[in-house]
């Protein structure tokens, strides 16, 4: 009879031990996939800062293309004219050497072209020059 009981013990035991597992399962899979509110936007556990600046020389595509990037979750922390108003090509720079964060908002922008040109600042992780080609942008969801 003891036998009895202490396979049931054990089965009860691995039944919960499988709910436990299964339980871990869902929640990473809940963190890693689904979820995710708009103004979190996330790669790994880092929020994405980008610096908006327009040289297309059309006044207010800057503040199109930032509120797109909001909207889709990321922090833009500075927007403003480029040094000139005269870009042809929209591009986004990697301001890190690792290129997955400017790669994301590449990606969500609709593709333009990654350049990378590192600097020491907290104010952000990826730059977006938008060019004259502006209408190549994915600005809409």
């Amino acid at each position: 009879m003891a036998k009895r009981g202490s396979g049931n013990m054990q089965r009860v035991a691995m039944i919960a031990l499988g709910l436990v597992v299964a339980a871990l399962v869902v929640s990473w899979g809940w963190s890693m996939f689904g979820g995710r509110t708009p103004g979190a936007r996330r790669t790994g556990k880092h929020v994405v800062r980008v610096q908006v600046l327009n040289g297309s020389g059309e006044p207010g595509v800057g503040t199109r293309v930032a509120a797109y990037l909001r909207a889709g979750g990321f922090q833009v922390t500075d927007v403003r004219n480029a040094d000139r108003n005269d870009y042809f090509a929209t591009f986004v720079v990697a301001r890190r050497s690792e290129l997955s964060l400017a790669d994301e908002v590449s990606h969500y922008l609709g593709g333009p072209p990654l350049v990378r040109q590192e600097w020491n600042s907290e104010l952000a992780d990826v730059s977006v020059l938008v060019g004259s080609d502006r209408s190549r942008l994915k600005l809409e969801p």
